[in-house]
């Protein structure tokens, strides 16, 4: 009996193995890593995101009141129901962040050797304002998004 499981361990074992060979001797010879790049750059700096939303609503709050032109009653009653708003929008927006990052991570560590991408999950991490937004070879740094802007 044991050895009945011994060889079924190993053929669980080898299938996933040959799979591997098999695909990183059939892919190109330029790879695509901006899936993973941005599965892990999500990852990373989600939490991020999450820590400095109070700083970020502030940020928001405090350019919606100059730019758009409200009566005087809410620029008086907005500001303190709106940054606990804004807070929670942007604690939210970035668990879902979180969450785009962990799902993506599998297919980008399979699209690697592939000259594949998938499209963003979440588009606005890829091209809205944040409070960091540094490029590097690596990974985008970018962090304290702004959730409730168009990001177009």
């Amino acid at each position: 009996m044991s050895l009945l499981n011994r060889s079924h361990r190993q053929r669980w074992v080898g299938i996933p193995l040959a799979l591997g060979l098999a695909l990183s001797v059939a892919s190109p010879a330029t790879a695509s890593p901006e899936t993973l790049k941005r599965s892990v750059g999500n990852i990373l700096f989600a939490p991020l995101d999450i820590v400095f939303s109070p700083v970020v609503a502030g940020r928001i709050i405090y350019n919606n009141m100059r730019d758009i032109e409200d009566s005087p009653w809410v620029r008086i009653f907005y500001p303190i129901p709106g940054y606990a708003w804004v807070t929670g929008v942007t604690i939210g927006g970035g668990i879902l962040r979180e969450v785009t990052g962990l799902i993506e991570l599998v297919p980008g560590l399979g699209l690697v050797f592939l000259e594949a991408d998938l499209d963003p999950l979440y588009a606005p991490v890829e091209r809205g304002s944040a409070l960091v937004d540094v490029d590097t070879p690596v990974v985008t740094i970018k962090f304290g998004m702004n959730y409730t802007a168009v990001p177009y």
